[in-house]
């Protein structure tokens, strides 16, 4: 008696919803553009103006666009702390903000928004803000994982000097011609990436860059300075016409070192030759300050919530605030279209349960302390508010002693 197969028990989330892609997703690994891709070190000379340009002229070739060398200059600005720390800030500003994703009636769904609560997504977003930095940025999105969540294994980005935008092609190699490249807008690989940006963007830090250049050469020649007038020189003089003599002292100044003193022949007087140069700090300094706040306004068109010692009145510091905040919303606004336009549609091609629902950014709990304050004083607000906001617990108003009225604090917050 033949005994009946067995048949396998087969997952129906392993099967992909989509018919073309059902068969990449096996293959997805030997499909991936950055496993082809030949790396090559950054090149780390010495950047001036002039390479800036020249490498700025090459990008902007209109038949053969190549943007290798300003973004080995991209490279070497990015170092700057004072650059590297202001775009943190910016993106900062994006990278903690609450989501959510609504139905048409704009209601949340929780279920929904968990499935962007997790890295690949938030790795997403960050390199999708690197953009405005960069210029034109490929994010490639990694297999399909399913567990508790349905979500992409990874998101990488696409190194930037194989990809060449304009024409939507990803070369193997860094020099090799368009029609040698891999047309990722096109099937298998379109399925699987990210654009962000403009493809005829070269990003913020084109602007940027000669001040970054120009404060780095401007520290070198301080250190240059500092080391050839900074310290005082030891000068001697000597009755002595005997060479032996003069070895000697000689090697006593050299050795002197910290110790600062020595024994010298009769007759021999020692000096220190203090410099004159004293404008040193007007000449570097302010250079350096003027290069921090250029750099400033152009990531985040303002200077006063970044620079210190920046005195002004608390209208101007509110009128800086507000670009700041104009700021932080179009990048909100940004990301916002990338994810409806791009991430949303091309989830659905990979079966998330997403059909009819938006990304939005959840700002209910963002409301400002001056203006909870504000209210405070017209309406009565619900004490459960406040517990649940800051997770502080309200017992009740507090007691005060008969005939003293409680005291009106201006810097009351919660």
């Amino acid at each position: 008696m033949n005994k009946e197969k067995t048949l396998p028990v087969i997952d129906p989330k392993s099967i992909h919803p989509n018919a073309f892609l059902r068969d990449s997703v096996k293959t997805k690994q030997a499909l991936e553009l950055i496993a082809k891709l030949a790396k090559v070190t950054d090149n780390l000379t010495q950047k001036d103006i002039r390479k800036w340009r020249q490498a700025w002229q090459v990008a902007i070739n209109v038949e053969n666009p190549v943007r290798i060398y300003l973004l080995d200059i991209y490279v070497d600005t990015m170092i700057d702390l004072h650059l590297s720390g202001i775009i943190q800030q910016r993106k900062s500003q994006i990278l903690q903000r609450k989501f959510k994703l609504v139905d048409d009636k704009n209601k949340e769904d929780q279920e929904k928004t968990k499935l962007f609560q997790t890295k690949w997504f938030k790795d997403t977003v960050d390199l999708a803000l690197d953009s405005v930095y960069w210029g034109y940025t490929l994010i490639e999105l990694g297999n399909l994982l399913y567990g508790p969540i349905m979500k992409f294994e990874k998101a990488t980005l696409v190194p930037r000097k194989n990809v060449i935008p304009e024409a939507g092609v990803v070369i193997m190699q860094q020099g090799d011609s368009i029609n040698k490249g891999i047309k990722f807008r096109e099937e298998p690989y379109a399925s699987w990436i990210i654009e962000a940006g403009r493809a005829d963007d070269l990003g913020l830090l084109l602007k940027l860059s000669p001040h970054a250049i120009s404060k780095k050469n401007v520290m070198a020649f301080w250190d240059q300075f500092a080391e050839l007038f900074g310290m005082p020189i030891r000068y001697a003089e000597t009755i002595s016409r005997d060479d032996k003599e003069t070895v000697k002292i000689e090697n006593m100044l050299e050795n002197m070192g910290s110790a600062a003193w020595g024994i010298f022949p009769t007759g021999t007087s020692i000096k220190l030759l203090e410099s004159t140069k004293g404008d040193a700090f007007n000449v570097y300094d302010k250079r350096i300050d003027r290069a921090n706040s250029e750099m400033s306004k152009g990531v985040l068109s303002q200077t006063l919530t970044t620079e210190q010692g920046n005195k002004g009145s608390q209208a101007l510091g509110n009128v800086h605030q507000d670009v700041a905040d104009d700021v932080t919303n179009a990048d909100a606004d940004f990301i916002k279209e990338l994810v409806n336009d791009q991430i949303i549609p091309l989830m659905l091609k990979h079966g998330f349960p997403l059909e009819g629902y938006t990304f939005d950014w959840d700002d209910q709990d963002s409301m400002a302390p001056d203006i909870e304050m504000k209210l405070l004083d017209v309406y009565d607000v619900d004490p459960e508010y406040y517990i649940k906001k800051y997770n502080y617990p309200i017992l009740g108003k507090k007691a005060t002693p008969a005939g003293k009225p409680v005291k009106q604090r201006d810097d009351f917050f919660f």
